[in-house]
């Protein structure tokens, strides 16, 4: 430590040190707030897009209970009107 301290008379001293610790947590805060953001085609904060489609609602609610069975059957021939089937999401 004595030599880093006194490097070339008069040189940086022990502070040089800090110089890698500062670009350390530069980068480490770019890295979380990147990994943070969410990217086209990726899952948000919120989960991914599939679970948040009225299908996959209406299914999780038949599921919990929240729903009957007639309410379920009714609605889900009124998405799939306005929806159509494609073979994504929802439950039947």
């Amino acid at each position: 430590m004595q030599t880093l301290a006194n490097f070339g008379h008069g040189g940086p001293g022990p502070w040089i040190l800090l110089v890698p610790l500062v670009w350390a947590l530069v980068i480490g805060g770019v890295l979380t707030v990147l990994r943070r953001t969410p990217r086209r085609g990726r899952p948000g904060p919120g989960g991914p897009v599939e679970d948040r489609s009225p299908l996959a609602v209406l299914g999780r609610r038949f599921a919990a209970g929240e729903i009957d069975e007639e309410e379920y059957w009714r609605r889900l021939s009124v998405l799939e009107e306005h929806f159509g089937r494609g073979g994504r999401g929802g439950a039947a």
